[in-house]
């Protein structure tokens, strides 16, 4: 059992227990991890917004990466149970972390707590171009309304309109980062999250020329909308330490799929057919709406490694169930007491039951 795990808590633990490999033939067993897999490979992770902005202009205006500027940074939406969202995609931030960790991976994080200042949206680009890591991905939580909006929910994947200016940047969204944030939706739809109903969202995709982020991210990028926070479902689950948990799996899995089975560069036909939000949603960096949207490049992939598909959601309710009474005694911020040496056997039971599950061996 990699230690890693131990010290983000039992839930941590289970996802970083090289549990989320995809299985590069389907008819293959369940491969024993070996905590390498992602050795040598960098994922920079940016939980977004931060715990304070004493002392700094959230209305500085920096560069948006399409010749024009943009406020530096919001403060996030809050959920309807009072949760802020830069708390949430921390949460979420640290069981991903971990996981990773524990595959051998380099994790470069955004803001290194959740209570200070978390940097601009263009200082946060700067960092994860520099990182040079193979993939970033950037973790919000959605909001439509102040208050409750029960007609809009449901997940999304914000990919910027094409071309982008920076030619770095524009290849690496392009390419890899069309390639991952279609990957990591696939991880949403098969755990039986919803495409979100709003916002023009096409299929859990959102084309989208208002958000800085990507337009100024030289490295592929993913930027996922885990949820509305203004719908009463959705909001449940972002809050829940089940339902982050559940958040995380996913999110791990589409990080490891692209980074074990993507090819550099991936077809855009289906992004071209893909309307841009005619909507607005509450203003900030992650739900703003655009209108407008250049078709993108079409390239053609390098490799032809079989993408793996995520465990569908009966499979993974089955594993929440097994998980359920373990999170009830103390959620994850204490679960790390748990685990000890009487215990380590269950946990490393449960890390193998998500290994057969996202492998295949349990069905696919």
């Amino acid at each position: 059992m990699n230690r890693f795990a131990i010290k983000a808590g039992l839930g941590a633990c289970v996802l970083g227990a090289s549990v989320l490999i995809p299985a590069q033939v389907s008819a293959e067993p369940a491969a024993t991890a070996t905590g390498t897999e992602l050795s040598g490979m960098t994922v920079f992770l940016d939980p977004g917004h931060q715990g304070s902005s004493e002392g700094h202009d959230l209305a500085q205006q920096v560069n948006d990466g399409r010749g024009n500027t943009k406020d530096c940074q919001t403060s996030g939406m809050t959920s309807l149970g009072g949760v802020p969202e830069h708390t949430i995609n921390w949460n979420v931030t640290q069981l991903v972390k971990s996981s990773l960790e524990s595959l051998g991976a380099k994790v470069v994080l955004s803001r290194q707590d959740d209570t200070g200042w978390g940097g601009c949206i263009d200082e946060r680009a700067r960092a994860a171009s520099e990182s040079n890591a193979d993939l970033a991905v950037s973790i919000h939580a959605d909001s439509t309304a102040q208050g409750e909006d029960a007609g809009k929910h449901g997940f999304h994947m914000i990919i910027p309109s094409l071309p982008i200016p920076d030619e770095k940047a524009d290849a690496a969204q392009s390419g890899g980062g069309l390639e991952a944030s279609k990957m990591m939706r696939d991880a949403y739809k098969s755990d039986g999250f919803v495409p979100a109903n709003y916002a023009g969202v096409n299929d859990g995709l959102q084309t989208r020329a208002d958000v800085a982020g990507p337009a100024l991210t030289q490295v592929p990028l993913v930027f996922v909308e885990m949820g509305n926070g203004s719908n009463k479902e959705d909001s449940a689950q972002l809050e829940s330490s089940d339902g982050q948990l559940k958040h995380a799996i996913t999110i791990t899995t589409g990080i490891v799929t692209y980074l074990l089975t993507g090819s550099e560069t991936a077809p855009a036909q289906e992004l071209a057919a893909a309307p841009a939000a005619t909507t607005a949603p509450e203003a900030s960096e992650d739900s703003a709406s655009s209108t407008t949207t250049t078709t993108p490049k079409v390239t053609t992939p390098k490799s032809t490694n079989p993408k793996s598909t995520a465990p569908d959601s009966a499979q993974l309710s089955e594993l929440m169930e097994m998980l359920a009474p373990l999170l009830e005694v103390q959620g994850l911020d204490g679960l790390q007491d748990l685990v000890n040496d009487k215990n380590l056997g269950l946990v490393s039971d449960l890390a193998s039951t998500l290994m057969a599950v996202i492998t295949g061996a349990g069905g696919n």
